[in-house]
């Protein structure tokens, strides 16, 4: 797996298609995302990485400050923007109630996520998929991201709802105005 890495070192999704880019998730940085697991920029440690690199798929401990007036939902999108392929990866999507302050260690877990939060699929499956990195591709950049909403995701009987709708077709579909935004990089490699 080495070789294939080294192959695809210079292949990467990059952030352009990242959610935080997207024309309907603009809005005001208000928002202070954090972890006591990991500083921005820093190294995520095993136990919050991919199961068949070690770890335990266990979503790390998040905590912001307290989202705008008038927030009915949170979204949190978390992608790998190093990945080699056209577009970022999505390893979890959630939609978080607003009175909700922060997530301990594990609550994206698919099968019995926190009270007040409703998981999503991702490119990967429903839940938290840890970091997995191809060995030898180098370090991967894990972007937490944290939108604010005016309205609640779901309301438009039209639409897709959004425990049914993929990733890439839910963010670009979001109608809600962003009240405000945080985020927070992670960083591992294999």
């Amino acid at each position: 797996m080495t070789l294939l890495g080294r192959l695809l070192v210079d292949r990467r999704a990059g952030e352009t298609h990242l959610a935080w880019n997207l024309p309907n998730l603009q809005g005001p940085d208000l928002l202070s995302l954090t972890s006591v697991e990991f500083g921005d920029g820093d190294s995520m440690a095993l136990p919050h990485c991919a199961k068949r690199v070690g770890g335990g798929d266990v979503s790390p401990q998040l905590s912001w400050t307290p989202p705008p007036a008038g927030t009915a939902q949170l979204l949190l999108v978390v992608e790998d923007v190093d990945v080699p392929i056209a577009k970022p990866a999505v390893h979890c999507v959630a939609l978080v109630d607003p009175d909700i302050g922060r997530l301990e260690p594990g609550a994206l877990a698919a099968k019995r996520p926190a009270a007040g939060v409703r998981v999503l699929r991702s490119t990967l499956g429903r839940g938290y998929h840890g970091p997995g990195p191809i060995k030898g591709h180098g370090p991967h950049r894990y972007v937490f991201q944290l939108f604010a909403l005016a309205h609640p995701l779901g309301g438009d009987v039209t639409a897709t709802p959004p425990d049914r709708a993929r990733p890439r077709v839910l963010l670009p579909s979001v109608g809600s105005p962003v009240l405000g935004r945080g985020r927070l990089t992670g960083v591992y490699e294999r």
